[in-house]
């Protein structure tokens, strides 16, 4: 570096009277050749297959495209593609930035789009992933109040995932907030509402025919179903002989229509098998002071470090959606 470049970058700069030292970092003074602009185009003759095709899709002339790739090249010092009959082949180098180019693409897209949104007030999109026991008429009203105070400037994707699932999917940097029985490590994670689960069974299953309160011993004799939530739903409180007889299914509706065929019971969410106990389809077991137990879901940012206005208009939303529905539920075990 010359002496001019440091003493240019020491200056002192004088604004309204005050006196603040320009202090450089590593990142600030290193020369960048290439610009966003280059790795869009490399990209795209990469994903269309060629520079005619690139130049179509991005609506440049084909030597536009060449001279972009070649100067591209030249910069960085190395070759990127090789040319074999009209096809553009990566090399390994080219393969190798590839990718790297694309993340940096996508955080400088990413960077924008949150400059945008911080003027606006709202995102884009609110990418919202939920445990599927998450009371459903929580969820609906809240995305209805969201989509009412928002005016439609922004929308929600929405993923429902079995428990197992959830903590891998909030790992996931493009989800904004997440509903999860699990707080992955490294994650603060709010409590928004409690579960209800109860023991079911059909009216007709051999449990029913005991005619008292069943203990720890009776349902290790029989076959449990759930969907591999690996909690504390095989064990209700006090105990007992470990359950081995258990059916592991990946579906709800799969869980359902086994017990209600009397192969086994279930622990289930009350809210999800409302309607089945009310048809008389399933029953409760009697379970006595075991019955129910209860789990907490909580509420997540997948992305603290740079929420979004509308996230966090959702969250609150949900928050407050929760809150009611628990003081309705107060109210009613009060009466």
């Amino acid at each position: 570096m010359t002496q001019s470049r440091k003493q240019e970058q020491n200056q002192a700069v004088r604004q309204d009277g005050v006196r603040a030292t320009y202090r450089s970092r590593p990142h600030d003074i290193h020369n960048l050749y290439v610009s966003l602009k280059q790795w869009r185009i490399f990209h795209a003759v990469i994903d269309c297959g060629g520079f005619a095709e690139a130049a179509k899709a991005l609506h440049l002339s084909q030597s536009t495209i060449s001279y972009t790739v070649s100067k591209l090249q030249d910069q960085l010092g190395t070759a990127l593609l090789r040319i074999e009959g009209r096809k553009a082949i990566l090399t390994t180098e080219g393969r190798a930035l590839l990718e790297r180019s694309r993340n940096v693409l996508k955080e400088a897209i990413e960077l924008e789009t949150f400059a945008k949104n911080l003027g606006q007030g709202w995102g884009e999109e609110v990418r919202l992933v939920v445990d599927h026991n998450f009371p459903v008429h929580l969820l609906t009203q809240a995305l209805s109040k969201f989509t009412e105070i928002g005016k439609g400037a922004a929308h929600v994707r929405l993923r429902e995932v079995p428990t197992l699932q959830a903590e891998d999917i909030v790992r996931d940097p493009n989800v904004d907030l997440a509903i999860s029985e699990r707080v992955p490590l490294g994650y603060l994670g709010e409590p928004l509402t409690e579960v209800e689960y109860v023991a079911v069974a059909h009216p007709g299953h051999v449990l029913m025919k005991c005619e008292r309160e069943l203990s720890s011993v009776d349902l290790a004799q029989h076959i449990q179903i759930d969907m591999g939530h690996g909690n504390a739903a095989g064990k209700p409180a006090g105990g007992g002989p470990k359950q081995i007889r258990r059916w592991t299914m990946n579906s709800f509706d799969t869980v359902v229509a086994a017990v209600c065929e009397g192969l086994g019971y279930a622990w289930l969410p009350k809210h999800r098998v409302q309607k089945w106990l009310d048809q008389g389809q399933l029953t409760c077991l009697p379970l006595g002071d075991r019955l129910p137990y209860k789990s907490m879901l909580y509420l997540i940012h997948g992305r603290p470090w740079c929420t979004t206005p509308a996230a966090s208009r959702l969250a609150e939303v949900l928050r407050s959606y929760a809150r009611e529905d628990q003081r309705r539920v107060e109210v009613v075990h009060a009466e």
